[in-house]
């Protein structure tokens, strides 16, 4: 169990907390103006916590770049730590936990795989544009890999994604099962619905990928289901994977709601794979320390309403047989 470090009162009581709300509202806004009006003060008040700021970490944080004042790196790694520091000082001196989404006005930071992107960000929007048109969200794309950390700094409210591994300090719940459908553009491909298991491991494809690997992110699904495909394109996203199905004689093997979503769009007649093809489901993993706050626990809600929604869409075009 880790031990918690123990709180220097003394030298924190010679430094003046305000700064660092000087420097988080700095961070949002990336002009001295903007922020001096945030926070209520003249601007040259504001110029001068940012030469304290300055001066006490050694380093300039703040360059002006254009019209605006760009974080240097020592910023970047210093506004996460603060910004989670504000918010838990701020949820400590509430008396009570009060969200009104109707009233609220903050930005969510939700990281998102890339077929997470595509069905959630459209419908959460257009969610909080009914219910909280004060609510703003920032979608970022992350690897796996660096979830954690962003989670930990505050970079990230939560992600969602197949491949989030949960941290001991991080809460998460399974969305819906992953599963994959594939595609093609019926002008260009003669195949029966559903595709045979003959053509589909005899047709040319095209995957998604994120890594230096061909076959991306069906590698290991088709390893473990003993096939192999003949992999002639991998794009970073189903938008361009559905766009070279649509413009070439390929099968393009993507995840089902998307196929169900967007498929027909581009005059693509979509199918079951004919493979046993499995994936890790779809994952939310939250800070364990927002677990309960009212905030967190609202957008989870909303985040849960749009999935459940997308069960209400419309039944994929079938190619004529």
């Amino acid at each position: 169990m880790p031990v918690m470090q123990a709180i220097d009162h003394f030298n924190l009581r010679a430094f003046d907390l305000n700064l660092l709300i000087a420097f988080d509202a700095m961070m949002e806004e990336g002009s001295v103006t903007r922020a001096a009006r945030r926070l209520k003060i003249g601007q040259p008040a504001m110029s001068h916590n940012i030469s304290t700021l300055r001066m006490l970490f050694e380093d300039e944080l703040f360059i002006r770049v254009g019209q605006t004042m760009q974080p240097t790196a020592r910023a970047r790694t210093l506004a996460g730590p603060i910004r989670n520091a504000l918010r838990q000082a701020q949820a400590a001196l509430l008396s009570a936990d009060v969200f009104d989404p109707a009233t609220e006005s903050r930005v969510f930071r939700l990281g998102m795989s890339a077929e997470v992107q595509l069905l959630l960000l459209p419908d959460l929007t257009a969610r909080m544009r009914k219910l909280a048109p004060g609510v703003r969200i920032l979608a970022r794309a992350c690897l796996p890999d660096q979830v954690d950390a962003m989670i930990d700094s505050g970079a990230l409210d939560m992600a969602i994604g197949c491949t989030y591994s949960r941290a001991t300090r991080q809460v998460s719940e399974v969305l819906y099962e992953a599963d994959v459908q594939c595609c093609y553009n019926p002008a260009l491909l003669s195949l029966g619905v559903p595709v045979s298991l003959e053509d589909y491991l005899t047709a040319d494809h095209a995957v998604i990928s994120q890594s230096e690997s061909l076959h991306g992110c069906v590698e290991d699904a088709l390893e473990f289901a003993g096939a192999d495909l003949n992999v002639v394109a991998a794009g970073p996203d189903f938008m361009s994977v559905l766009s070279t199905a649509k413009a070439s004689p390929v099968i393009a093997t993507i995840a089902a709601r998307i196929a169900r979503r967007y498929a027909s769009l581009m005059g693509l007649v979509i199918s079951p794979v004919p493979l046993d093809l499995r994936f890790p489901p779809v994952t939310l993993v939250w800070p364990a320390h927002a677990d309960k706050d009212t905030a967190s626990v609202w957008l989870r809600d909303q985040i849960r309403g749009v999935f459940n929604q997308s069960q209400e869409w419309p039944a994929p075009r079938i190619a004529a047989q």
